[in-house]
């Protein structure tokens, strides 16, 4: 026992410094999703067994009551899934707009009612081969997005505790949809809100004033650009027009990167800077993605999101990352296939 105590609490140290090392050094990249969840579940390992060897009373009745208390939110967290799920589809339903970005939790809970179907009267109207076959796919398939769901939501949430000092040249404010073609709404209004808090604060310290940059083009139901509109919210609420600057060519987050780095490059030239851009907590680590890929030195501030309309934009968000990187997960599906297709093929052959 104290010989893999010592091994576990080894390879906990390790796994933690590697997290913490892959973070410090790049936060935006989903890699640190797999390696965060690994150190955590390694450190938990390790601190469980330290308790148990150490054999103190007093240490191990917290442990294992904390420990009973987690699983059990977990096991309730998943026996009524479709409860919570169905009551966000119905909430969102009666304040957001009827799209179909506005009604992924109730598609995701009919999936999971279709599964659940399927595995109470799947075996009674198929051949047994070919409901285990597909069984099994379901439950590979299942356990692939939910692996790489659970590395985008730690991810996610790790990025969004990336705090940065209060001494940026520039604040990136990404743009959103106008309300009428011209008014900022309440999801584009808190990323401003942001950058202002923000502007605020670093002038209460006594430090150059960050230069705002409102990056976002004109659509085309819109009457004056996004960048525009941002910029009149921020005039509005105090921040001066001469430390503004506007963005308003780009039609999608990539380009809010590319076209504000143009900016930056334009009034820096090769000197350094540094710079944070502003989102909504839910979009932080997409937008962190293409500002890596537009070779742009910032990471993100998120602004604090409407709990009921979180899970809608989180699995939108999840969605777009995978579709990043479509190729290759489709690549790993194909293969999670390939075995349950090809016993349901020699099923279909031999019976």
């Amino acid at each position: 026992m104290d010989n893999f105590v010592i091994f576990i609490s080894a390879v906990a140290v390790i796994v933690t410094l590697v997290a913490g090392i892959s973070f410090a050094v790049e936060p935006r990249q989903l890699l640190n999703g797999l390696l965060i969840n690994i150190a955590i579940t390694v450190d938990i390992l390790a601190i469980g067994g330290l308790v148990i060897a150490s054999q103190i009373q007093w240490l191990i009745a917290p442990a294992v009551v904390a420990f009973i208390v987690v699983v059990g939110v977990i096991v309730l967290f998943f026996a009524l899934h479709l409860v919570w799920l169905i009551w966000n589809a119905i909430v969102v339903w009666r304040r957001e707009r009827h799209t179909v970005g506005n009604m992924l939790t109730l598609l995701l809970a009919l999936l999971i009612i279709a599964i659940d179907i399927f595995g109470v009267f799947g075996q009674r109207f198929l051949p047994d081969y070919m409901y285990e076959a597909i069984s099994g796919m379901i439950v590979l398939l299942v356990a692939y997005v939910g692996l790489t769901l659970l590395n985008f939501l730690t991810a996610l949430v790790a990025y969004n505790l990336h705090r940065p000092l209060h001494n940026q040249d520039y604040l990136i404010v990404l743009g959103a949809g106008l309300l009428g073609g011209e008014r900022v709404g309440r999801l584009l209004g808190a990323r401003i809100d942001v950058a202002i808090k923000y502007y605020n604060r670093q002038k209460a310290r006594g430090r150059k004033l960050p230069t705002i940059i409102f990056s976002g083009g004109q659509g085309p139901d819109e009457k004056i650009s996004e960048a525009e509109a941002m910029r009149n919210y921020a005039i509005d609420h105090g921040i001066p027009a001469s430390d503004t600057l506007l963005e308003d060519k780009s039609r999608t987050t990539f380009e809010n990167m590319m076209f504000s780095a143009q900016i930056i490059h334009k009034v820096t030239g090769d000197k350094p800077y540094r710079a944070q851009f502003c989102t909504n907590n839910y979009h932080l680590l997409r937008a962190g993605l293409f500002a890596r890929a537009a070779g742009i030195k910032a990471n993100g501030l998120g602004a604090k999101t409407a709990f009921y309309y979180l899970p809608n934009a989180t699995i939108r968000e999840y969605a777009a990352i995978l579709m990043i990187n479509k190729k290759r997960h489709l690549i790993t599906v194909a293969l999670l296939c390939f075995f349950p297709i090809i016993a349901i093929i020699v099923g279909l052959l031999t019976h």
